[in-house]
């Protein structure tokens, strides 16, 4: 699998062009009278959408500065912005180009009080591959938007979050097809007190995905983040192993879902699953994409409706036939 489409809604919200919203205040072309869109609901209020930041095109400046002085300047009341997405401004994400960006939302944010959740780079293969995405450290871009509580991007393999602080921020999501061990490790050691949402794609270890038991230590133990309520540690090129730390895991306990959805999940996984009680407290677990058999699929549906537990079993995979050896294969490596 590799992402095909950007993001349609973002933090509850319908995610809005403001390309498109642009040209429809221009010349009302895109949208026929009367019908209903992300964007004619945007431009009537500006924070019933998650504006989409993207650049396609030579209609807008290609300069992140320039096109972000625009955007605040078309959102006319940018004060009750509640979230953005960010997409391909700078076509293609090289640490550079992506420090840029960075650093012109940084200095933008005095202007934009009300923002509470940003997501960053959302490109799709199209545009560049979740692997090729190439970011520096953004944990200044954080640290500028003291309202934020919802911060997710796409892109691990140089991404850096370096002495990361923030009181606000409840959910924090990084994608990309393989976690490095150096970025769990700052992730771990962040200061993050109001956390209770961490999303982790840890990916292959062909495209940097070396993430360890050992580096996730202090989260599986519950140590670093003690309000923590949902862990997901997806889209992993080993699931399985992960499941028999998880079940002896002191966090495991305290959570209410449990996401290892995108993975590797196969039969031979399912009796931990099943008899380790610790599975049973949660109440939602979350499957999707795995290469369960059906009678084994069949079987953890059954074991987990019988203890209360909400589980997605959706989207079974059959393993690639390699040289007469199975593969199996993360929804999201390249």
């Amino acid at each position: 699998m590799t992402l095909h489409e950007h993001l349609s809604e973002f933090a509850g919200l319908p995610v809005a062009s403001y390309q498109e919203a642009r040209l429809l205040e221009r010349h009302g072309e895109t949208v026929p009278p009367g019908a209903r869109s992300p964007e004619r609901d945007g431009l009537a209020d500006p924070g019933s959408v998650a504006w989409q930041l993207t650049r396609y095109g030579d209609d807008l400046p290609g300069d992140p500065r320039e096109y972000l002085e625009g955007f605040l300047e078309f959102a006319g009341a940018p004060a009750s912005v509640r979230a953005l997405v960010v997409g391909n401004l700078v076509d293609g994400f090289e640490v550079e180009s992506s420090d840029a960006v960075r650093d012109a939302l940084a200095e933008a944010a005095p202007r934009l009080p009300g923002l509470r959740s940003l997501f960053y780079a959302d490109l799709i293969c199209d545009e560049c591959e979740a692997s090729w995405i190439r970011h520096g450290d953004l944990s200044p871009l954080v640290t500028a938007l003291p309202g934020l509580t919802r911060f997710a991007v796409r892109g691990t393999t140089r991404l850096s979050l370096k002495a990361l602080e923030h009181d606000g921020l409840r959910r924090l999501t990084l994608q990309g097809g393989g976690l490095p061990g150096r970025l769990a490790r700052e992730v771990v050691a962040a200061r993050l007190p109001a956390l209770e949402h961490l999303e982790l794609w840890l990916g292959v270890e062909a495209y940097g995905g070396d993430t360890t038991v050992q580096d996730l230590a202090p989260v599986l133990s519950g140590e670093a983040f003690p309000g923590l309520r949902t862990l997901g540690l997806r889209n992993a090129e080993h699931t399985g192993a992960w499941v028999r730390v998880l079940a002896e895991a002191p966090v495991t306990s305290r959570l209410h879902t449990l996401d290892l959805s995108l993975g590797t999940l196969r039969d031979e996984d399912v009796p931990v699953l099943l008899e380790s009680p610790v599975f049973r407290g949660l109440g939602k677990l979350d499957l999707h994409h795995h290469y369960l058999s059906e009678e084994a699929e069949k079987e953890v549906r059954a074991a987990f409706a019988g203890a209360g537990v909400e589980v997605d079993l959706s989207e079974r995979e059959e393993p690639d036939d390699w040289d007469g050896e199975a593969e199996y294969y993360p929804a999201v490596s390249e």
